[in-house]
């Protein structure tokens, strides 16, 4: 085994593409949850023009691939006289497709929530939006939190197609080194570790954050 080659050629390489993967996850994983909060409520609160909007987002979103709709962000919109540079277009694309499976995920955990405690709220003086807003919505948030963090954890995985659209990533770094030294089974291995530990750094704090929110007594028993 050539050391020298993982330590002056690998490593350098995978660490460039570590920090623009974890650039493009972050803020993906935030900007996407925030549009399935909203998404999501919607979808059981909003005025019909507002919750057939968010169906309409939800069906387009779920149904694209998400490589299409990464060629559309950074291919098409061009000929539209919009230009969108690698990252953005990925974070664009990451965050958008995130948002309309978190959605889902936060929908169907306000459907769980007994329409009494809206009507409660009401009947001491809320506003509709201020009930969904305070009561409702953190219920459901820490409900959906399962779906969500395995939301989270596909997407740590499908940042890997960010290199399609010319944004070098982990996955991109890889190709390109690959391409060179017709190493692929060593640095494809070493890039699968990689996502490997990210995939597994991430299960173990969501793991973390779903005992942190969770309230004795109103959680299932876990065997």
């Amino acid at each position: 085994m050539d050391l020298s080659f993982y330590t002056q050629e690998v490593a350098p390489a995978m660490l460039r593409g570590l920090w623009v993967s974890i650039g493009l996850i972050l803020p993906s994983a935030v900007f996407g949850l925030a549009i399935g909060v909203v998404a999501g409520t919607l979808r059981i609160y909003g005025r019909t023009f507002w919750r057939r909007a968010a169906e309409l987002y939800g069906l387009v979103f779920r149904g694209f691939p998400l490589l299409v709709q990464l060629y559309i962000w950074y291919f098409g919109l061009p000929q539209l006289g919009i230009y969108l540079s690698p990252y953005a277009a990925a974070v664009l694309g990451f965050s958008l497709c995130s948002g309309a499976y978190h959605a889902e995920y936060v929908r169907g955990a306000l459907r769980s929530i007994k329409q009494g405690q809206l009507q409660a709220a009401r009947s001491l003086g809320f506003s509709r939006t201020r009930a969904v807003v305070s009561i409702l919505l953190p219920q459901a948030i820490r409900r959906a939190l399962p779906g969500c963090g395995n939301e989270l954890i596909y997407l740590i995985k499908y940042s890997s197609l960010a290199y399609m659209v010319t944004c070098i990533e982990l996955t991109g770094e890889a190709k390109i080194l690959a391409s060179m030294f017709f190493k692929y089974l060593e640095v494809f291995f070493v890039v699968g570790a990689i996502y490997l530990a990210l995939v597994s750094l991430a299960s173990w704090g969501l793991n973390r954050l779903e005992e942190l929110v969770s309230i004795p007594g109103f959680e299932y028993v876990r065997h």
